[in-house]
């Protein structure tokens, strides 16, 4: 399995930078990373029970936190924080970006929901 070299955090962009000692690099946004927690939160506890996250298209991270040598904890500005991203998971979203987001953006429309957070009255 090829080893991750790289985590780098594009502040101003809130892009994660990752990059592997095989060549592979993958540039993924802060909110594509939230809406794709590997937390139970996100993913729920067994088939079907996948939450679809709305209005997060201004979320940042604000921490990457170490996990051993095989995983770190991202901190959100909306204050989750509960998913912990393995190297081997990094790696899978980053192959199967488009088809994930393709697949969390159809879910928003079928459920009347925006990537925009609710507007302040």
């Amino acid at each position: 399995m090829p080893k991750l070299t790289e985590i780098r955090l594009n502040r101003a962009e809130q892009v994660l930078h990752l990059a592997w000692d095989d060549g592979v690099r993958f540039a993924l946004p802060a909110e594509y990373l939230r809406v794709e927690s590997p937390s139970a939160e996100v993913q729920g506890h067994g088939p079907g029970q996948r939450v679809t996250v709305p209005g997060r298209r201004h979320v940042g991270i604000m921490k990457i936190e170490p996990v051993g040598h095989y995983a770190v904890r991202l901190v959100f500005d909306d204050l989750h924080d509960t998913g912990i991203y393995s190297w081997d998971f990094f790696r899978l979203l980053g192959e199967q970006y488009d088809e994930r987001w393709a697949a969390y953006e159809a879910a928003l429309a079928a459920k009347g929901l925006s990537r925009d957070p609710p507007k302040r009255r």
